[in-house]
């Protein structure tokens, strides 16, 4: 898995400057528009809304710096289509994705991007709840801190990062062979 992302980042480093920003100003508008989901199509929404994960994964993937821009591009969008969502978004789909994409530059163990996703879950959601006091599990949840539910949010966390790291895995293998197939196969990446 770490070659094909190394060869794709390679590769995606040959572009030229305005290609990449055109890729991730659409991947920036595509997160924008499923994060404020939620806020156009109650109900069905918000279970489109947690796709807005995918296109901050596969920006940090190709670039750190890039993932850092569409992280906060798709944050500036949202301050605009959807302002609800703006307080979401950072602390909770945005953070996992970036945190994901990191560690899939970072570590080649699948166990390592799913500590590395629910660490930043948990953070985010921690953040939210007891820092800024906002209600992100709804009107129910105590803002008391409370290691119990601290834990409960790490299962959470882990099983959700778990399910975004499978996928992101299938899709960068899906994006090499669609996009990259005539990447010669280096045999010093293997290493």
């Amino acid at each position: 898995m770490k070659k094909d992302i190394h060869q794709i980042q390679i590769e995606f480093g040959k572009w030229p400057k305005a290609k990449k920003i055109v890729l991730i100003s659409i991947l920036s508008s595509i997160g924008a528009i499923f994060q404020s989901a939620g806020g156009f199509l109650p109900g069905a929404g918000y279970l489109i809304s947690p796709l807005a994960t995918a296109p901050i994964i596969l920006c940090t993937i190709f670039s750190i710096p890039l993932g850092l821009a569409s992280y906060v591009l798709t944050a500036l969008l949202l301050l605009i289509l959807q302002p609800a969502e703006l307080i979401i978004f950072p602390f909770t789909t945005g953070l996992l994705g970036l945190f994901i994409g990191i560690s899939f530059n970072l570590f080649q163990k699948k166990s390592s991007h799913i500590l590395s996703g629910s660490a930043g879950l948990v953070i985010g959601i921690c953040i939210l709840l007891y820092g800024v006091k906002f209600p992100v599990l709804g009107p129910a949840s105590s803002h008391q801190f409370n290691f119990p539910m601290i834990g409960l949010f790490f299962i959470f966390s882990a099983f959700y990062s778990w399910l975004w790291v499978v996928l992101s895995t299938r899709f960068i293998k899906r994006i090499k062979e669609l996009y990259f197939r005539n990447l010669p196969d280096d045999t010093r990446l293997r290493n």
